[in-house]
């Protein structure tokens, strides 16, 4: 039953204050101003009968004695077929200039998925990137971030993942956007010829941040009910910084006690309820997770890189254009490697990593002036090749191609003795 109110008894920024009883936290509400138009907000809090709301839009034009109507229903957003290709706000509505959405209205922000449906990840999801694919693989219902830092090339490697990916739907999630990035992904998608399997929510740096935080909701609410209907869906959400600095914004304007550097003690949790989202159902489809992180100063100590680091199932870490192999990690790789892809792959993986770490010992030594030994040299050698093979992230190969690129890369630099792999497995794989 819907119910009105026409006493407001503050105003700050975006967050109105309305005297009314038998409300629910997270109800909509449709404040209906003077002039004939109208507005939404969201129940943020409740304080006895004060109802603190926070506008969709800015307060402008709103007087104290405007009706407000409790529409008795959390925020929902509308999921079908139509979706695909098409752009919607944080508010669920179309900013592509196509018609109203048609399909089921589905609630925004529900429990996780029931435990007793999912599965043990076990499938690898192909990206064509050998620091994922070869290194640290990406497995079908993961949650993983990419750790950053602000000028990094996160989105155009979101891009990728996304036009490579063999996942049936493809949703994006834009928070805090500038223009140029959003056009990017419609541009990129345009030209990969994905548009049609894929879905963008946007909320761009000029937007209401409310918004901001509906974002991921929105994009995890229509990729679950994909996901029950057998689809594999794949999420990328960027940027969680402007999701928490928006949840931070917030939490100020409605006077609260913060937290560890402003942010409020509900981080954890608030950054937890989305990236648990994440699922491989028993006999349907799948949500796996891939979300940009942006740690403010390079600094992962950061509330929200040390909050997402303890919720997700590893990270990549994009540093100097490339994914540092030594600052990246997947906790499910151990899930495929050997099992689902060749049985090389550990060894090879594990071996190449051991040698870069030493190059870059031989590195420092050069530095400082210390004669090289040949073998700091091999070291050297390898480094450089490995750089431009594996590291560059312009490479494009399918992961039998990147392993066999691999075998090829030790043999132009060691001999088979020198590289510390079992006897069977150079046997069958050393370039002959």
């Amino acid at each position: 039953m819907k119910k009105t109110y026409d006493r407001i008894v503050n105003m700050r920024g975006n967050l109105l204050t309305v005297q009314a009883k038998d409300v629910g936290l997270g109800e909509i509400a449709r404040v209906n101003k003077r002039n004939g138009e109208s507005t939404y907000a969201s129940v943020l809090s409740i304080d006895g009968e004060l109802i603190t709301l926070q506008c969709f839009e800015n307060t402008r034009g709103i007087f104290t004695n405007d009706r407000i109507t409790f529409l008795g229903k959390q925020m929902q957003v509308v999921c079908s077929e139509s979706l695909l290709g098409r752009r919607l706000n944080g508010s669920g509505e179309p900013i592509d200039n196509g018609p109203n959405v048609q399909g089921d209205e589905i609630e925004i922000g529900a429990p996780s998925f029931n435990p007793v449906r999912r599965i043990i990840p076990h499938e690898q999801v192909l990206t064509n990137i050998p620091m994922i694919d070869v290194f640290n693989c990406l497995v079908k219902s993961q949650k993983i971030p990419i750790f950053s830092i602000a000028g990094e090339p996160y989105n155009p490697l979101l891009m990728r993942i996304a036009n490579q990916t063999d996942a049936d739907i493809v949703i994006i999630g834009g928070m805090g956007l500038r223009f140029d990035d959003y056009q990017a992904f419609i541009d990129n998608a345009e030209n990969a010829g994905s548009m049609e399997k894929t879905i963008m929510f946007i909320h761009k740096a000029t937007d209401p941040a409310v918004e901001c935080l509906l974002v991921p909701d929105m994009a995890l609410a229509c990729a679950e009910k994909f996901a029950t209907q057998g689809k594999n869906v794949l999420v990328l959400l960027t940027d969680m910084t402007a999701f928490a600095d928006s949840i931070k914004e917030i939490m100020i304007t409605m006077d609260q006690i913060p937290s560890n550097r402003g942010y409020p003690g509900s981080l954890y949790s608030d950054l937890a309820a989305r990236y648990e989202k994440a699922v491989d159902i028993d006999g349907s489809g799948s949500i796996t997770i891939i979300s940009v992180t942006t740690m403010p100063g390079g600094d992962v100590t950061h509330p929200i890189p040390d909050n997402t680091g303890y919720i997700t199932e590893g990270q990549f870490y994009l540093h100097g254009g490339r994914i540092d192999p030594f600052g990246s990690l997947s906790r499910l790789k151990q899930q495929v490697i050997g099992k689902v892809t060749r049985e090389d792959h550990g060894d090879l993986a594990n071996t190449q990593i051991r040698l870069y770490a030493d190059s870059k010992k031989a590195s420092e030594r050069a530095s400082m002036g210390f004669k090289l030994s040949r073998w700091d040299e091999k070291l050297l050698n390898f480094s450089i090749l490995f750089e431009d093979r594996m590291m560059n992230l312009q490479v494009n190969l399918p992961l039998e191609e990147a392993l066999d690129l691999g075998w090829k890369t030790l043999s132009e630099c060691f001999e088979r003795n020198e590289v510390g792999i079992k006897e069977s497995l150079l046997e069958k794989y050393w370039p002959r």
